[in-house]
């Protein structure tokens, strides 16, 4: 019985620590100061986002990876986060129909990654009745 306590306790402090694990937030320097990112969310973010359909792009990676598609110029590579606080929690303005996150990116390659070390913020929406979700009010991908 005590043995069957002792594994009850080490199963639920080893869950326990899994699930806080996840939420991990990383310190980056912005030009509005340090902040908290992210790239776990409950919405399914990976994927494709398109410009009515077709190229710019952006494609985000679970991995917190991907590609982002200025107009008129080429994919380049990012890294990626939500803003959260420093316990990993999201931060994000809840509307009727909508949640609204700050997105970071970060260039990773290419000339103009070293000399634009900084990371870009644009808006991010999550639409719950139209099943959609926005990069910047322009780069849209169905969930």
């Amino acid at each position: 019985m005590i043995v069957a306590k002792r594994i009850l306790i080490f199963m639920i402090l080893f869950i326990s620590t899994a699930v806080f694990a996840q939420n991990s937030a990383v310190e980056i320097a912005t030009k509005d100061g340090i902040k908290f990112i992210s790239n776990s969310i409950e919405y399914p973010v990976a994927g494709t986002y398109f410009f009515k359909g077709a190229e710019p792009i952006v494609e985000l990676n679970t991995n917190g990876t991907g590609i982002y598609q200025q107009h008129e110029n080429p994919k380049r590579e990012i890294i990626w986060g939500f803003e959260c606080n420093s316990d990993g929690q999201l931060l994000f303005k809840k509307g009727f129909d909508s949640a609204e996150y700050t997105f970071f990116y970060k260039y990773t390659n290419g000339e103009l990654a070293e000399n634009e070390p900084v990371w870009n913020k644009v808006e991010f929406s999550v639409h719950f009745n139209s099943m959609k979700m926005f990069i910047n009010g322009e780069r849209v991908k169905t969930f």
